[in-house]
């Protein structure tokens, strides 16, 4: 199969099946793009997902097109977003036509309410894939971070793009006073 139409189908699917956002499509970007496909590594996604966290837009967005792009160019890139997209807006001019109507019925209530059962254990998971591909000197130093950057958002309510900017500028530093060590180490 053409591996642009691959990209494309591949994330229709993931776009198609995932419910409750960016986050809960990690883990399924991660097995098809990994696992299956072997388009890319582990670390390779690692980094895609912390690239799309800090640029502006829906993380499943970003990292399909970073995934795109990394693995067909521009025009992998677009269509990996496309197909990312295409089922979504689909599904949800759908609903929006006739959800109005089966609201109040309890059947769809308590679907609604194991789909966003599901969509909780499926952000876990990306939690924890993401846990385990911390390099082990690095762990203690990613607790820190992920507990301040817990209690900046949740309970001081400071705004997640004041966290990441920060978060992102602290790696910034970090990285270079730990070079500046191995520099010095080395002289």
């Amino acid at each position: 199969m053409n591996k642009n139409l691959d990209l494309f189908l591949t994330f229709m699917k993931i776009g198609a099946f995932t419910f409750g956002g960016g986050y809960a499509m990690i883990p399924l970007i991660q097995k098809e793009v990994c696992e299956n496909k072997k388009w890319l590594n582990e670390k390779d996604i690692t980094d895609i997902v912390a690239i799309s966290e800090s640029t502006p837009g829906p993380i499943a967005i970003n990292a399909a097109t970073f995934v795109g792009y990394k693995t067909s160019g521009f025009l992998g890139a677009c269509l990996a977003t496309l197909g990312v997209v295409l089922p979504s807006f689909l599904i949800i001019s759908l609903i929006s036509l006739i959800l109005t109507r089966f609201q109040s019925i309890r059947a769809v209530k308590y679907a609604f309410m194991g789909i966003r059962a599901a969509v909780l254990a499926l952000i876990l998971k990306a939690l924890w894939m993401m846990f385990r591909s911390v390099q082990k000197k690095k762990k203690t130093i990613s607790y820190v971070i992920m507990g301040l950057s817990l209690i900046l958002t949740a309970f001081l309510r400071i705004d997640a793009v004041f966290v990441i900017i920060g978060c992102g500028l602290f790696g910034l530093i970090w990285s270079f006073l730990n070079r500046k060590e191995q520099n010095n180490g080395t002289d």
